[in-house]
C-alpha cells in the first residue's frame, strides 16, 4: 500500500505543527510523530473508516485531527488533515 499525502494535507500538518509549537516547544515535533503514525497506519485499515462527504474520515489518536483520505486501489490519497475544532464546513469548502 502507498500512501500519498497531498498538498493541501501537508499544508494541514505544518499549520497543525506551528500550533502546538507555539503552546509548548517540542510539542509540534510529537504532534507530527503522532499523526505520522495515525497515517501509517492507513497501510492496514484503509477503507475501513466512515465515509464523510465521499472521503474516508479516520480520527487521530492523540490529537483532536481527522484525517480524510480516499483509497483507491493500492494507493492512499490524503487530501485533509482537519483540526476538528474548527467549522466543518470550511473543510468541506476545501475538499475536491
Amino acid at each position: 500500500m502507498k500512501i500519498h499525502i497531498l498538498q493541501g494535507a501537508r499544508q494541514d500538518l505544518l499549520e497543525g505543527y506551528n500550533f502546538y509549537d507555539r503552546q509548548d516547544a517540542g510539542l509540534g515535533s510529537y504532534f507530527l510523530t503522532s499523526l505520522a503514525a495515525d497515517i501509517d497506519s492507513l497501510r492496514i485499515y484503509a477503507g475501513i473508516h466512515p465515509l464523510w462527504w465521499d472521503y474516508h474520515r479516520m480520527l487521530a489518536k492523540r490529537f483532536p485531527f481527522a484525517v480524510y483520505y480516499r483509497h483507491e486501489g493500492k494507493n492512499v490519497y490524503v487530501w485533509a488533515v482537519a483540526d476538528c475544532r474548527k467549522n466543518p464546513i470550511s473543510l468541506k469548502k476545501k475538499l475536491p
